[in-house]
Order: C-alpha cells, then structure tokens, then sequence
C-alpha cells in the first residue's frame, strides 16, 4: 500500500507550520513571514521536507539565543546543513 501526499502551495505551508507550532503550544509566531516564504522555497511543499527545515531552524535558533525565525536564518539553515 503506497500513500502519496500532494505538494502544499505556500499559504497551506505557512499554515502547516503554524499549526504545528500551535501543538506544541508556542503562544506567538515563531517563524517570519519571510522566513516561511524561504522554507517553502526550499522543501517546495513537500511536508516532509518542511518538517526538516522548520526543525532544524529550530535547533539553530535555540542555540544562538534568537526567539523569532527569520528569512536569514533559514537562508543560513538550508545553505549549511541541509545543501
């Protein structure tokens, strides 16, 4: 049995993220609007590919202190970790 999910444009990834942040009971906005425009530039809507940018942002911004992901940082994230 083989289960296909379809590609998500970038309103349903901001969504996705947001509510996965949600879940985990984040109460504001973690991600700039920027920085979602540059994770779905990099996982081009595939969920999982989304999940591993938005994770390792993540890491990365809880090791250097920062409390909001921007468009850099995940510039940064993908261009020396997941490249």
């Amino acid at each position: 049995m083989q289960c296909r999910l379809v590609h998500l444009d970038r309103a349903q990834t901001g969504e996705y993220v947001k509510r996965h942040m949600a879940y985990v009971d984040a109460d504001r906005d973690i991600f700039s609007d920027g920085a979602l425009d540059e994770v779905f530039r990099f996982a081009t809507g595939t969920p999982r590919l989304i999940n591993k940018a938005c994770t390792h942002c993540l890491i990365y911004g809880a090791q250097n202190g920062n409390r909001i992901v921007d468009d850099h940082m995940v510039k940064r994230v993908v261009q020396g970790e997941l490249m």
